[in-house]
């Protein structure tokens, strides 16, 4: 598909994911280059349980998230590449991050929303097995990531803070502002980490704990960069090298 056609499938389908039969999203999911268990989350439906991650400590995931943050493209690609060869561990429990999504909220005071796009982000973040806790900094508070989850309006702001999270989830701009039903520009860049970062991610969502922390060490192998011993809170800013804006 060219790009008119796809966002006009996308915004079709979040108009009305339930039009869309199970058989379909799996095409979809191939022929857009996206996540199938997003399309699933986006429609509403319950995600099979073999697109699930499995249940992981979260701290080794963050870790291993927060190094991503820090590579560049080459690595990225090689990262992902590692990730990707990682066979799944059969008979492991998978399962999407479990409600309340954060360590510091019960599941009342989020109250996250059931439809449209604030159920379809929360989905989307928790199929890649990321609580508030483990997801990388983005440019965002989790604050507001929260109340990203809980409703969505279409005003200025909700760009923005679009703009930030399309590092983790792995989306092309375009896409994923067509999805959200809101105007997209060619003008438009992510924060920091771009949709690459998130292509990691998403490789990742079939990794274990100890699959984790090995490709951790992968990470370290590949990119001497590292901060060791030292905490550097904001990686180099490497959306300006990201081919998708070249």
């Amino acid at each position: 598909m060219d790009l008119p056609e796809r966002l006009a499938t996308l915004r079709a389908f979040a108009a009305d994911g339930s039009a869309f039969p199970s058989a379909q999203l799996a095409v979809l999911a191939v022929e857009l280059d996206l996540p199938l268990a997003d399309l699933y989350a986006a429609a509403g439906r319950e995600v099979p349980v073999e697109l699930l991650p499995p249940e992981r400590d979260d701290r080794t995931l963050g870790d291993f998230a927060r190094w991503v943050t820090y590579c560049d493209h080459g690595q990225l690609a090689a990262i992902e590449a590692h990730v990707r060869a990682l066979p799944p561990v059969p008979d492991v429990p998978r399962q999407a991050v479990p409600l309340p999504f954060s360590p510091w909220f019960g599941e009342a005071e989020l109250a996250p929303a059931e439809h449209g796009f604030a159920a379809t982000l929360l989905g989307m973040i928790r199929n890649r097995g990321f609580s508030l806790y483990s997801i990388p900094f983005m440019g965002l508070s989790r604050s507001t990531i929260l109340d990203m989850v809980r409703t969505w309006d279409s005003d200025g702001r909700r760009q923005y803070q679009l703009l930030g999270l399309t590092g983790p989830l792995g989306w092309p701009l375009p896409e994923l502002f067509a999805l959200a039903g809101q105007p997209w520009s060619p003008e438009f860049r992510p924060h920091s980490p771009c949709r690459h970062t998130g292509r990691v991610y998403t490789a990742a969502t079939h990794l274990t704990t100890g699959q984790l922390a090995a490709a951790t060490g992968e990470l370290t192998r590949i990119n001497r960069d590292l901060p060791r011993g030292v905490w550097q809170p904001n990686p180099e800013d490497r959306t300006t090298e990201c081919p998708d804006f070249s």
